[in-house]
């Protein structure tokens, strides 16, 4: 589309420079009357922190979304750039972003007063209008506002002059959206320096008689402030953010199930097709849902739905290992995939201060068992697997691995009088799609494994582990 090039152009066609709130307001307006997404691939949200977020555009506020980690608050920061005008003109060459009709640097004023109508413009996406700063102790005045340039002084200007000044990232976004992430870790005195910006809507830089009157949306993330030694939000700045939204995680297991397929890489590219049971779905989202209740675990700090989705990319990694392995070209995980979990889950979690560091892998192999418990009993019996606890009783033991081939495993599985056709019920009321599938050797490996963990956990078997390999008996 041809845009009008100068100053006198756009004049001429008639275009109204809207603020940058009142512009969000009104692609937000359209978006919710056409019933697109507002923020497309957010889960879970849709009735407690979008409908706040909206509000909060549509009352024109900067906002704060408050929470702990792995809660999307800068993906959904991040989205709301799609709430900007595909482009909108600036002078061309401007530092500021400077509206044609309404500059507010000394240089930009001073071309319009030398060139006029013939002032060149140029036009900018809704990408370069979002900049972002990443909190940190280190971060200064100059960095968010602005600094005297030394090197423009040196060349002739007055120190007194507007054209001897840096602009920092804050006057860099004008008429576009700043997000602080982090602001806690921010500190005090950065933060105070932010008062006349959210307030007033202006910046001074160095003392000297320089005011921009900005134009843009201001968007914090934040921690909560009573997590571990992270800093505080000083109280007049969060007086003067228009909305505090409170974000959360999942607020049911399936949610949080629909969160990690829209997110985990598990289609895989290798020749192997993985079928993941919905089971073992539940079995990785109850473990993430048993930490956010762990007293073993620092609810200060939270436990990120990044967990569930790293567990589950490991998860599917070793099933795949396995097919690769074998040659199959099918595969189930089982429940010794979950083995290996403890390398995806080690760090996303933060152990209590009376828990030493050792026991990280401990804390995560107990809460496996209790997420492995939960979700046999919803689904499955103890009693009617009677049949296959005596087996052990008399004496028995069955030996599988987490690289075992599925044909292999079913052989074993023949040696229980009565467990396959047990599984075979099993199957159908856990993964009844994948039984009429390729797959289905390999999912009955999978229901096996299940069911023997499950007697376990329920102290009807023991278990003993060693390289990869799993021995149950009684």
């Amino acid at each position: 589309m041809d845009r009008p090039r100068t100053v006198g152009e756009l004049r001429a066609a008639g275009y109204r420079v809207q603020p940058v709130k009142e512009e969000m307001r009104r692609n937000l307006i359209a978006k919710m009357r056409a019933g697109d997404p507002v923020f497309p691939g957010i889960i879970g949200y849709d009735e407690s922190v979008i409908p706040q977020i909206q509000n909060a555009i549509l009352a024109k506020h900067d906002m704060l979304l408050l929470g702990l980690r792995g809660q999307a608050k800068t993906r959904m920061l991040r989205m709301l750039v799609h709430l900007l005008d595909d482009a909108v003109p600036i002078i061309a060459g401007s530092e500021v972003s400077d509206n044609p009709f309404a500059p507010i640097s000394k240089t930009v004023c001073d071309r319009l007063a030398t060139e006029g109508d013939r002032c060149p413009i140029e036009w900018i996406g809704r990408d370069q209008r979002y900049h972002e700063k990443l909190a940190t102790p280190d971060v200064t005045i100059a960095d968010l506002i602005g600094e005297v340039d030394l090197v423009k002084h040196a060349e002739g200007r007055y120190l007194s002059s507007e054209l001897t000044m840096h602009f920092g990232l804050i006057p860099r976004t004008n008429r576009g959206i700043f997000c602080i992430n982090e602001l806690p870790d921010l500190s005090p005195k950065i933060q105070v320096g932010l008062f006349n910006v959210l307030e007033e809507r202006d910046v001074q830089i160095r003392g000297y008689p320089v005011r921009l009157n900005l134009d843009l949306c201001m968007v914090f993330s934040a921690n909560p402030e009573d997590y571990t030694n992270r800093g505080r939000i000083v109280t007049p700045l969060k007086d003067r953010i228009g909305s505090v939204i409170r974000t959360h995680y999942p607020l049911s297991r399936e949610v949080g199930i629909r969160i990690t397929d829209d997110n985990a890489w598990v289609a895989r590219d290798g020749g192997t097709t993985v079928h993941v049971p919905h089971f073992m779905k539940e079995i990785l989202e109850e473990t993430a849902r048993l930490a956010r209740r762990s007293t073993h675990v620092n609810q200060l700090s939270g436990v990120s739905v990044r967990m569930s989705i790293a567990n589950c990319e490991n998860m599917v990694s070793n099933a795949e290992r396995r097919a690769i392995t074998a040659g199959e070209s099918q595969v189930v995980p089982r429940i010794s995939d979950l083995a290996y979990i403890a390398a995806s889950a080690r760090g996303k979690i933060e152990l209590t201060m009376s828990e030493d560091d050792g026991h990280e892998d401990k804390v995560i192999v107990r809460l496996l068992g209790e997420a492995v418990k939960n979700i046999f009993d919803q689904h499955l019996d103890v009693g009617q697997f009677r049949g296959v606890v005596e087996y052990f009783e008399n004496g028995r033991s069955l030996e599988v691995a987490d690289q075992m081939p599925s044909a292999d495993y079913n052989e074993r599985l023949a040696g229980v009088p009565g467990f396959k056709k047990q599984l075979q019920q099993a199957a159908d009321k856990l993964a009844p799609e994948l039984l009429d599938s390729p797959a289905r050797d390999a999912v009955i490996a999978s229901v096996a494994e299940f069911v023997l963990e499950g007697l376990h956990v329920h102290n009807k078997l023991n278990k003993a582990e060693k390289a990869g390999k799993t021995a149950y008996r009684k």
